[in-house]
């Protein structure tokens, strides 16, 4: 029997598991889904064009994300994270309209600006990788009707991001509530699951209205053994997480991001 998902000898089930699973790993290292490292992959690896890559991210995104909450409720009840409901509101107020604002414009853009403006958007997470690893509690940087404004704002932002790369923004979201909020970090994970689901299924629904929405159907076996893949590996990562020390593991990551992002500049 033929053990290729989708006719193409670069994506056999072994390979395409394998290769969610060491992405999912990745992530949970760190504490993300590792939806950032698996779009340069679908791109290269698997010759996925820019925009359908994206779209298989977020199908796959979605799954990781969706089976996280439930997991996460071990550390972090539900009934603390709906106690939040108003960071959760005021986020989501502008991650709603970014979602769909930036799925929209990644299916107007031409292909070779779509690849430049994700190889832009990966060196970016490499930056906030080395940079805004330190995530400890932190006070609130504002209060009152400012924190709501820069709330919406910086929700806005991070839909745009994670409409166009097809990932949760977890890279994005838990610094954002840890420092404009006063998060913990755990609660922060959650927070962020939180607000990336319905975030992701807004950019998913602007997607669907275009017809590269398509490849999710000519790839289902495929994009169920990636999925597989991912959740396995997020798993396997999060019994893992701290394991490796950050001082290594986040220098590492970032680098991993910066030759994907060489790579999907020149992507053709």
């Amino acid at each position: 029997m033929d053990d290729r998902p989708d006719g193409d000898g670069r994506r056999t089930a072994p390979r395409v598991f394998g290769g969610g699973a060491l992405i999912g790993t990745l992530g949970g290292l760190i504490g993300l889904g590792g939806a950032e490292f698996r779009l340069p992959l679908l791109m290269g690896a698997f010759g996925f064009p820019g925009l359908e890559a994206v779209i298989l991210n977020k199908a796959v995104s979605l799954v990781v994300v969706a089976t996280a909450l439930p997991f996460r409720a071990r550390a972090v009840p539900l009934a603390e994270v709906a106690a939040h409901w108003p960071i959760i509101l005021d986020l989501l107020a502008g991650s709603l309209a970014g979602a769909w604002i930036g799925a929209g414009w990644a299916v107007r853009l031409k292909s070779q600006t779509l690849h430049r403006v994700i190889a832009v958007l990966l060196v970016a997470i490499a930056v906030v990788l080395v940079l805004g690893h330190d995530r400890g509690a932190h006070d609130p940087l504002l209060q009152g009707w400012a924190q709501l404004v820069v709330g919406a704002g910086a929700g806005f932002a991070i839909g745009i991001f994670a409409s166009l790369l097809g990932v949760a923004g977890g890279e994005l979201l838990i610094p954002t509530l840890v420092m404009l909020f006063g998060a913990d970090i755990k609660l922060a994970g959650s927070l962020s699951l939180a607000i990336s689901l319905p975030t992701m299924v807004v950019g998913f629904a602007r997607y669907s209205q275009d017809r590269s929405f398509a490849v999710l159907g000519r790839n289902r076996r495929f994009l169920v053994i990636m999925a597989a893949g991912s959740v396995a590996g997020s798993l396997l990562g999060g019994q893992l997480l701290g394991l490796v020390p950050s001082e290594i593991l986040l220098p590492g990551l970032a680098v991993i991001l910066l030759v994907s992002a060489v790579k999907v500049w020149q992507h053709r």
